[in-house]
């Protein structure tokens, strides 16, 4: 028995804090007006809803519905859309991160409203004292709601916050700690829920019959080996059924980079097009550099617009191999506007571009050219990069950029998208700051 409490007490629990509704969330922290309402968040160049809240699920709306159809469909009911706001987003939930790791000690971020917690030696009833103390503290101080699933592993983990998102009745904390409450929550969980399982196995798994996380974990190790062939799959399964087995890590380093964007209007000269895809490869050299990474190989590609059938359609995709793995911005930009110059056609209106970069290596690894002696370039390149990067994050995004990313009439990169529905960022901008009313009755005025 002594044996058996010692190891109750060492046992490693994981906790996913997961943001409710992230982005209807976020917009609702300085809009309490918008509570009860159907609000939905839409994609860049407003085109289609990517985020919707409970009200604007319970509807009917799907996530990707047209923006324009909203209107068609829902004729007689009020729905608050919003452009995408990325920046009062990451802020947000910048403070709800800074408070979950106050007040856990191990955690890493998993994405952008998510969070794991490794709590080490928690009862039960110390872990939902801590899920519930963490919740008020985060709406009491953010504002934001949050979802808390507990369990042996992270997979489960991601199971219970379903469920406590689900189901009221769990106070915002669900902990899965027994191997009935196991079984009882795999039985009720859809397979295209579980964590780890895309589109793709879905379908595949469905297809033969299996419709829950208890259908599947209940295949033997070696039927899910034999059918899957990845270790990934495998892991899921094994996580499942109660083994602890995906690595206590920040997610690895991407191993491609994309930048794209839909315009918000059709482009059909050359020039324009360059402009937006030297900053798309702008973008990508600051996604390498913050990851501290560079890439061997860079991919253009361009699209006309498909939903205007009556004009001429093209699409094409073409690539260049550096030298050497890089991560500078001229060296990219430069090589996005050559690969533009092969594939670009006049006479068509384009409607998307992207830029990629391949072949994603660290930059503590990178094997430089035999035959290039320009050492110095690279170092000097580097430190420019590094001089520019810092200039930016103190002054503000764009502060310095190549003349090649200038759009016309001093548009920057972030304000060349339709976000007509855009909200205030009043936590981060001084001009967006909320300016309070109030009603002084003893003389019948209204002052700010």
């Amino acid at each position: 028995m002594e044996t058996l409490n010692k190891k109750r007490k060492t046992m490693k629990w994981y906790a996913i804090c997961d943001c409710d509704n992230c982005y209807v969330s976020c917009e609702r922290v300085f809009r309490p007006d918008l509570e009860g309402k159907p609000v939905v968040v839409l994609s860049n160049n407003d085109g289609c809803v990517v985020a919707r809240s409970k009200e604007a699920k319970q509807l009917g709306i799907k996530a990707g519905t047209p923006y324009f159809q909203l209107k068609q469909l829902y004729p007689n009911t009020k729905i608050e859309a919003f452009s995408s706001n990325y920046e009062l987003y990451g802020e947000i939930t910048g403070r709800v991160m800074t408070i979950i790791r106050d007040m856990t000690p191990r955690c890493f971020r998993y994405s952008i409203d998510e969070a794991f917690a490794v709590l080490d030696g928690f009862s039960t009833e110390q872990l939902r004292d801590w899920g519930e103390q963490l919740h008020d503290r985060i709406q009491m101080s953010v504002g934001m709601p949050i979802s808390i699933g507990i369990a042996r592993t992270k997979t489960l983990a991601k199971m219970a916050s379903y469920f406590a998102k689900k189901y009221p009745g769990y106070n915002h904390v669900c902990i899965i700690d027994s191997e009935e409450q196991r079984l009882k929550a795999a039985r009720l969980y859809p397979i295209g829920e579980i964590w780890g399982i895309g589109r793709r196995y879905q379908a595949r798994l469905e297809a033969m019959g299996i419709r829950t996380a208890h259908d599947f974990a209940s295949h033997s190790a070696s039927w899910v080996r034999s059918t899957f062939k990845t270790v990934v799959i495998e892991r899921t399964w094994a996580e499942l059924n109660g083994t602890d087995c995906i690595p206590d890590d920040i997610p690895k380093r991407k191993k491609s980079i994309c930048t794209s964007r839909s315009f918000e209007g059709m482009v059909n000269d050359f020039d324009t097009l360059r402009t937006h895809v030297a900053n798309f490869a702008a973008r990508c050299a600051e996604k390498l550099r913050k990851q501290q990474s560079a890439a061997n190989i860079i991919g253009i590609f361009i699209d006309s617009n498909h939903f205007r059938p009556e004009l001429e359609q093209y699409s094409n995709m073409t690539e260049k191999t550096f030298a050497t793995p890089t991560s500078a911005t001229i060296d990219i930009v430069k090589a996005a506007t050559a690969c533009l110059k092969r594939i670009y056609r006049h006479g068509i209106y384009y409607k998307r571009a992207g830029v990629i970069m391949m072949e994603v290596v660290t930059n503590t690894a990178i094997q430089t050219d035999l035959f290039n002696f320009d050492v110095d370039r690279h170092r000097h390149m580097t430190q420019l990069d590094n001089v520019v990067d810092k200039i930016n994050k103190v002054d503000g995004s764009e502060t310095v950029i190549l003349s090649a990313q200038q759009y016309p009439k001093g548009k920057k990169f972030a304000d060349a998208i339709k976000h007509d529905h855009k909200s205030l960022n009043p936590s981060t901008r001084c001009s967006d700051i909320i300016k309070v009313k109030y009603l002084d009755t003893e003389n019948n005025m209204q002052l700010n």
